[in-house]
């Protein structure tokens, strides 16, 4: 992973999520009505969520989780109602706030540490599982890798993370979208050839003791998203 290239992207994303879209955001993540677009944005997000949390035990009692990338926490709350200790951690200071204010009543507030930063931060500790639901879908294919060997030095148990698969529809707007001025437009997502990743996870010696589990695509009207389960061999 380039560490230029994380960082620009890493700071485009700070500043879209916190300042432009943060609104927008809580909005889409609560029980607010939205538009038939948003709304099957919601529904697919809805649908990964849970694809992600049955690849999660039943019974988290004892072991933690990092939620990279949390946003409102939805995951992290059915985490924690599992027992799970969880870090949720995001860009966007103003979107962990409004996690906090969400935290349901019957969760123990004790079990989830809310923070605003990197999720590659060392000084985060070590980790049973991490989940990254659509927070690497700005990356290129070599960062999300590297980003999973940064992850695995600290995981025991299994990563999940999702990716934008590339398909000629989410092609096809990542090519329409270059035309539209920067300052007008969300950090481009970059849509990830599933070979290609799997390709990069296999050749990377940091993952040599890691492979592949499960995986699942996700498409709900405007919401494409492909979830890739990593375990020890």
């Amino acid at each position: 992973m380039s560490v230029g290239s994380y960082t620009q992207r890493r700071g485009e994303l700070e500043t879209y999520f916190d300042r432009t879209a943060a609104d927008n955001w809580a909005r889409l993540t609560s029980d607010a009505p939205v538009s038939g677009i948003r709304a099957t944005v919601r529904a697919g997000r809805d649908e990964m969520r849970n694809t992600l949390l049955s690849w999660l035990p039943a019974d988290m009692t004892g072991t933690r989780l990092l939620d990279a990338g949390c946003g409102t926490c939805a995951l992290t709350f059915e985490a924690a109602r599992r027992g799970a200790q969880v870090l949720a951690i995001d860009l966007s200071p103003t979107l962990v706030q409004v996690a906090r204010e969400r935290l349901p009543e019957d969760i123990d507030p004790a079990l989830i540490d809310f923070r605003s930063g990197d999720m590659l931060d060392p000084e985060l500790g070590r980790f049973d599982f991490v989940v990254a639901m659509d927070s690497l879908i700005h990356y290129l294919a070599e960062d999300i890798c590297r980003i999973l060997a940064t992850l695995a030095s600290r995981t025991e148990r299994s990563m999940a993370v999702t990716f934008a698969p590339k398909t000629p529809a989410l092609a096809l707007m990542h090519f329409v979208g270059g035309f539209f001025p920067r300052g007008d437009r969300a950090p481009a997502i970059e849509p990830v050839a599933e070979k290609k990743l799997l390709k990069l996870v296999a050749a990377d010696p940091a993952l040599q003791s890691w492979q592949p589990g499960r995986t699942h695509r996700v498409s709900r009207g405007f919401y494409t998203s492909q979830a890739l389960e990593i375990v020890p061999r």
